[in-house]
């Protein structure tokens, strides 16, 4: 399962994807675990993030990036600045 990282996506990408109609999404600082049933796409708005799957590298993703997550994924994320992410499921 491969974490799929876009740097930043174009405006019209963006417009496309109607990123901002999704839901968004704020945490501050932590750690925890994460499962995913259902794949996620989001769009950083704000922050830094340490993503590591169970079974894989660390990634780091955090403003500007476009990022899907796949169905059946388990990781731990490291919040390292606060996030404000538009998100959709499915």
């Amino acid at each position: 399962m491969k974490i799929r990282i876009e740097r930043n996506p174009s405006t019209e990408r963006l417009t496309a994807l109607k990123v901002e109609t999704w839901p968004t999404w704020s945490k501050e600082v932590s750690v925890f675990p994460w499962s995913y049933d259902s794949a996620e796409t989001c769009y950083f708005l704000e922050g830094e993030v340490i993503v590591t799957p169970d079974d894989g590298e660390p990634v780091q993703v955090g403003k500007g990036d476009l990022v899907v997550f796949p169905l059946g994924m388990t990781c731990t994320w490291d919040i390292r600045r606060s996030v404000k992410k538009y998100y959709r499921f499915g």
